[in-house]
């Protein structure tokens, strides 16, 4: 009977499509939303505890704030030719926003928000946005619209065309990835019981990290193309 409910239990945490907790008016709020909700009210509360005294002589929590942030710019400083804090506040945000995401599911009773296709679409359009946000900002409207023209107007379906898949296989592909962590580990539970899927959920660990870093790289690079920089 044990096995059964962990079974079951595990087969409710895995919905492709969000469930509806409440509804204010005509506004359905899925669990989805409030998962997202929570790892919002965390990340805002630890970086205000973390920052609220900074200081010389920093603490461990700063420390590892600073450390945060300095690999952060780095890594934009390496890839991009303009002053990096202009997309650090944003590319940090992402980075941590999907990381939570991708390990909040590893948690009793929670489910992973971007194993629902909503969540991933709209952290696609936030990297789909930036790109044309930065790409006017040091081009100008009319440098930046140029571009599609390259190498000739004929090719400009094919710019258009490129500008959705290519948002759209943003978000499917960081959906694909989590979801399918999660059927893997419901497939050992109901085979072998609960125990064994341990060392899995380490290994679903390592793979959230590693996809919110990918889905942030993408996301430089994309800014990358939109300011016309060779990378």
């Amino acid at each position: 009977m044990v096995h059964l409910y962990q079974e079951v239990t595990a087969v409710k945490r895995l919905n492709v499509f969000p469930e509806s907790v409440f509804s204010v008016g005509p506004a359905h709020i899925t669990d989805t939303v409030m998962t997202t909700w929570l790892i919002m009210t965390v990340v805002i509360t630890v970086c205000f505890l973390f920052t609220r005294k900074l200081s010389i002589e920093p603490s461990a929590g700063q420390e590892i704030i600073e450390a945060a942030f300095e690999a952060v710019e780095k890594t934009v400083r390496d890839v991009l030719p303009i002053d990096p804090w202009l997309v650090v506040p944003v590319l940090g945000t992402l980075w941590i926003m999907i990381g939570f995401s991708n390990l909040v599911g590893l948690l009793p009773g929670l489910k992973t928000p971007t194993a629902d296709l909503n969540t991933t679409f709209a952290f696609a359009l936030i990297s789909y946005s930036m790109t044309h946000i930065f790409g006017i900002a040091t081009q100008g409207y009319k440098g930046y619209l140029l571009h599609y023209k390259e190498p000739t107007w004929l090719l400009l379906p094919f710019h258009l065309i490129a500008e959705v898949t290519r948002t759209i296989a943003l978000a499917v592909r960081l959906f694909g990835n989590m979801l399918s962590g999660d059927m893997i580990a419901i497939i050992l539970i109901g085979i072998v019981g609960f125990l064994v899927p341990v060392p899995f959920d380490l290994l679903h660990f390592v793979i959230g990290i590693i996809q919110a870093y990918i889905f942030g790289i993408l996301t430089l690079v994309f800014i990358a193309g939109g300011i016309r920089t060779e990378i």
